[in-house]
């Protein structure tokens, strides 16, 4: 009995382990956030082993995170600054015609209803484009539509990664003291865990058969 309560190999301890590796996760994105522009580095770093904790493929953490932020770091970079560039344009965008623009008319409900939409796009790309970088191998653009396609083709998985993270988001700041340690604790890459549980079975069916002798990382190239 307590031969396989301590085994390692136990769920428990695996799933402890995970847990543990988020921790560590969370230290490492945080301290390599600090100069901004490498948010995106960081952030597909994080999900490089996500998708793979998720999949039972562990390896060692801090190394594999440090080898997704070497090796992706241009291309990350290039698309944190887009994405950031975008969103803050449309976050402008919005601000105006819902706090400086204030006057009722057709065309203030057109621009809302357009920008509105914009952001809705915005953030369903935003849900893939970085766990796309970290698992496949294309130019920008490429990554950038396939987020876009992916996004739309899947949008039961895209709301249900919103719905969760806002959920996690939500009850931390107004309703659970609780969850607010733990979201200091864990940080972003708990989220990108429990996103990349879904976004697995996405990137499954873009992943070639072994028998097809098709590259994996150019499966939507």
């Amino acid at each position: 009995m307590f031969s396989g309560i301590f085994n390692y190999d136990n769920p428990i301890w695996r799933f402890i382990g995970k847990f543990c590796d988020v921790m560590i996760l969370n230290v490492l994105w945080l301290v390599c956030c600090i100069p901004v522009v490498t948010v995106g580095a960081a952030t597909t770093a994080v999900y490089y082993v996500t998708l793979k904790l998720v999949r039972d493929e562990e390896g060692p953490t801090i190394r594999s995170f440090f080898k997704s932020f070497k090796e992706n770091f241009k291309q990350a970079t290039i698309l944190w600054l887009i994405m950031l560039a975008v969103g803050v344009l449309l976050g402008f965008d919005l601000y105006f015609f819902l706090f400086i623009y204030k006057e009722p008319s057709m065309f203030r409900t057109i621009m809302m209803a357009v920008f509105g939409g914009f952001l809705m796009i915005y953030l369903f790309t935003g849900l893939f484009v970085f766990p796309l970088q970290a698992r496949f191998y294309n130019p920008v653009k490429r990554t950038l539509f396939n987020a876009f396609f992916m996004s739309v083709r899947h949008i039961s998985h895209s709301l249900g990664i919103l719905l969760i993270d806002a959920g996690i988001v939500f009850a931390g700041i107004f309703f659970l003291p609780a969850l607010q340690g733990l979201l200091v604790l864990f940080g972003f890459p708990l989220v990108a865990f429990l996103n990349s549980y879904v976004i697995v079975r996405v990137f499954d069916r873009y992943m070639p058969k072994e028998d097809e002798g098709e590259h994996p990382l150019d499966a939507l190239g």
